[in-house]
């Protein structure tokens, strides 16, 4: 039996889930304009635990959302999964933030572009398969209406960012999903519990979040 924190704070979603042997048991979060993560990440943290009887002693590992996405939102995530790793003598595992996102979706066939909000006419984003295998590199980029024409399969989008262009991405084969949804840690649960077993674990003083750009709050 295994117990993993995830927490996930790449975003304005601040998302806190506990799982026991891959499976999500318990999930709080919070998205605010405001980004709440400085005050509720480690209330969060305290609920899923008390609510669940579980001590932090009881925790095997600690997953981290490990972006691209906030600067700040990415430091405080990984600062206090560190932590944890470090007081509790555990692993520390990453997780790829657009893969979360991409993994809210369910799709026969196609692409799956995640896009979280990196302001103006920029986004971070990336392209997955059906079964959720990146295909293309993460990329922060500017969209235009010549954006994807070298993907001939259906394209279905998800998450804040892909909100921004369903006035320029009008062709057939882009289908618009759910457009205010963020990543989040119950969606972590099973692929931090591959990683677990896995023995794929990241260096508790070296790890860094992958920023892809330098400072930017995403707002």
């Amino acid at each position: 039996m295994s117990f993993i924190l995830n927490l996930e704070t790449a975003t304005k979603n601040c998302s806190v889930a506990l799982a026991k042997d891959g499976i999500t048991i318990a999930c709080k979060e919070l998205a605010t304009e405001n980004f709440s993560h400085a005050e509720k990440l480690h209330v969060f943290i305290a609920e899923v635990l008390v609510e669940n009887n579980i001590q932090y002693s009881d925790l095997n590992a600690v997953a981290v959302s490990q972006g691209p996405g906030s600067y700040t939102g990415l430091r405080i995530g990984v600062s206090s999964a560190k932590g944890i790793c470090y007081a509790l003598n555990i692993p520390l595992i990453a997780i790829d933030t657009l893969q979360l996102l991409a993994q809210q979706l369910t799709i026969k066939s196609g692409m799956i572009l995640p896009m979280i909000d990196a302001r103006r006419r920029e986004v971070f984003s990336a392209v997955y398969d059906r079964n959720y295998i990146q295909i293309r590199t993460t990329q922060a980029e500017i969209i235009d209406e010549n954006s994807y024409q070298e993907i001939n399969e259906t394209i279905h989008l998800v998450g804040d960012g892909a909100g921004k262009f369903k006035d320029t991405l009008i062709h057939s084969k882009f289908v618009f999903h759910n457009t205010i949804v963020y990543p989040s840690a119950k969606e972590m649960s099973s692929l931090s519990f591959t990683k677990f077993q896995n023995s794929e674990f990241v260096d508790v003083a070296y790890f860094e979040p992958f920023y892809l750009k330098d400072f930017l709050l995403v707002k």
